[in-house]
């Protein structure tokens, strides 16, 4: 069974940092673009970041770039979102996902997508 499981969130305030992590198992996700997408109360999904099967590319949404970070451990099958500066609006629960495809992840339709972790952040 394939899992992919967040970690990492939580309360923080305006300007400071969070690191997500996200673990997966049942698969080699080597294989795998992975990425983040996040949805806040009563507002539509949104995508937030994805990294290439390799991690050598990264594609990010314009409301994070320059504050997100995204990496891939092939070895630990493992993605990471490092947050930093991060804003009142940047609240949500954030999902992993991942998907042989790269596209599949920007487009938010993923093969496969963890529970979600919390993230609030106050002014």
């Amino acid at each position: 069974q394939v899992q992919l499981v967040e970690s990492g969130g939580g309360l923080v305030q305006a300007g400071d940092s969070l690191r997500l992590s996200c673990v997966g198992s049942g698969r080699t996700f080597s294989r795998d673009a992975m990425g983040w997408f996040r949805q806040a109360p009563g507002q539509e999904r949104e995508f937030v970041a994805a990294v290439s099967r390799g991690g050598g590319s990264q594609y990010y949404a314009d409301s994070v770039k320059g504050r997100f970070t995204i990496s891939k451990d092939n070895a630990k099958n493992t993605v990471d979102l490092q947050m930093n500066s991060l804003k009142p609006e940047d609240t949500a629960v954030y999902y992993c996902a991942a998907d042989p495809t790269f596209h599949n992840i920007v487009i938010q339709t993923p093969q496969y997508r963890g529970e979600g972790t919390q993230v609030t952040v106050s002014a």
